[in-house]
């Protein structure tokens, strides 16, 4: 995975003899240095926990129902109305 930025920030890790072993030992085998390889090998996992975090499924039947508020919006609430106008009072 090539990167135009310099890694410039320290990350520390603990590992036992065998394990930092292991690690240099794959490393080795794929022609890169610790960090490379485990950067390589971690961001895609850690890309993906975030993104399965931060995503929202919809069911088909949530989707249908978001579709029709979008397209026919609710009246406002005296509740949502007050909130608009207390914002407005601080702008």
């Amino acid at each position: 995975m090539a990167t135009t930025a310099a890694r410039e920030d320290r990350i520390e890790l603990r590992a036992t003899r065998e394990e930092k072993r292991l690690l240099a030992t794959a490393a080795a085998y794929e022609r890169l240095d610790v960090t490379s390889f485990i950067m390589r090998t971690v961001l895609p996992a850690a890309r993906e926990v975030v993104d399965r975090a931060e995503r929202i499924v919809l069911t088909e039947r949530d989707t249908a129902r978001i579709l029709e508020l979008l397209e026919n919006p609710p009246r406002p609430t005296p509740a949502l109305m007050a909130a608009a106008r207390r914002r407005a009072a601080r702008m």
